[in-house]
């Protein structure tokens, strides 16, 4: 793998991220119902992420997308503290366990705080260790139930941080 470059998400992006994210969730043999393989976002990405308090980033090598991650409001949250939740953050196996992740997160997170929200929340797959992993390392901490509404209820492992 060559060097990966980092960016924002442009429209001319959406049906390869799209093909990734479906693609992750096939190789991994992750629900289709109840999780993001689901979204409408998922073939509208930039427009869906182009708002004031949000941002998806994609991961490229060689002009192809092999990953992203996005920020957003935590859908359907209707307590006091600002929430955002860590989205879509999925990989290519060529792009994995090189550390792109984590530099991944932390470029959301610095987004999170800009947005001004207080904490952030992420819902994950238990077959997905070493994406826990990863987000415990960073100062994730393990919930016994979800936030909000995403509509993934598929997705039983939550995780969230104070920012």
């Amino acid at each position: 793998m060559n060097t990966p470059m980092i960016r924002l998400i442009e429209k001319k992006d959406n049906p390869q991220i799209a093909k990734v994210i479906r693609s992750v969730f096939e190789d991994m043999d992750i629900p289709k119902i109840g999780t993001a393989y689901e979204d409408k976002a998922l073939d509208c990405m930039y427009e869906t992420y182009d708002t004031e308090t949000s941002c998806y980033f994609v991961v490229t090598e060689n002009n192809t997308v092999v990953g992203g991650a996005g920020i957003a409001k935590l859908d359907n949250y209707e307590g006091t503290e600002r929430i955002c939740e860590l989205q879509k953050m999925y990989f290519l196996p060529e792009a994995r366990g090189k550390g792109i992740g984590r530099t991944l997160i932390k470029m959301c997170l610095v987004k999170a705080r800009e947005f001004n929200f207080e904490k952030c929340y992420i819902e994950t797959m238990p077959n997905m260790t070493a994406a826990q992993k990863l987000y415990k390392s960073v100062g994730f901490k393990l919930l016994d139930g979800p936030l909000g509404n995403t509509g993934h209820h598929s997705c039983p492992v939550h995780l969230l941080m104070t920012l």
